[in-house]
């Protein structure tokens, strides 16, 4: 095959072009590439559900009851909560690519390597998975699960939530990735 001096020009301006719009891009803060798809953390409380893509934000709102960035939507939980997704500071400034509230809705895929937390009605509820995360959000049970009586940060009943690919396994690997997130 072979190639004329325009048609390789051609191409290779064009690959040139192609790569200065990622970097602009990159630069304007659209860093979907990198998005933090591999974690969620859930606080079920008064009404409310706050959600955290960010495990310091979700660290710091478990000591304080707050966060200085939230997206609220009023009614929009499985039972008609409020979701309040806790903001990074560089969160906050965006429309859309927060996360949080793209794994929430479905738009973005999780992580193969999937961590999960909710703390909801004095229980710790760890995942792996995160469409068992949104069945237990929305229903409130796991149907599957280990559970550890006693053995979380402040005496709460952890709950390993399992589903029928590892239902009959004791869930080592997550019981020692809680167990990091909670040193």
């Amino acid at each position: 095959m072979t190639t004329n001096k325009k048609t390789l020009r051609t191409l290779t301006l064009g690959a040139v072009m192609a790569a200065a719009v990622g970097c602009a891009a990159l630069q304007n803060g659209d860093d979907s590439a990198a998005m933090n798809n591999n974690d969620l953390y859930e606080v079920h409380h008064e009404g409310r559900i706050f959600v955290f893509d960010d495990f310091g934000l979700y660290q710091d709102f478990l000591k304080l009851g707050e966060t200085p960035y939230t997206l609220t939507r009023i009614g929009a939980g499985p039972k008609g909560e409020t979701i309040k997704f806790g903001l990074t500071s560089a969160d906050k400034k965006k429309q859309s690519g927060i996360a949080s509230v793209d794994l929430v809705d479905g738009k973005l895929a999780p992580a193969e390597a999937f961590y999960g937390e909710m703390r909801m009605e004095g229980r710790i509820y760890v995942f792996d998975n995160l469409e068992d995360m949104q069945t237990v959000r929305k229903t409130g049970e796991a149907p599957l699960r280990y559970t550890q009586i006693g053995t979380g940060p402040k005496g709460e009943t952890v709950v390993y939530v399992l589903n029928s690919s590892n239902k009959k396994k004791k869930p080592v690997a997550l019981i020692e990735q809680f167990n990091k997130h909670n040193s």
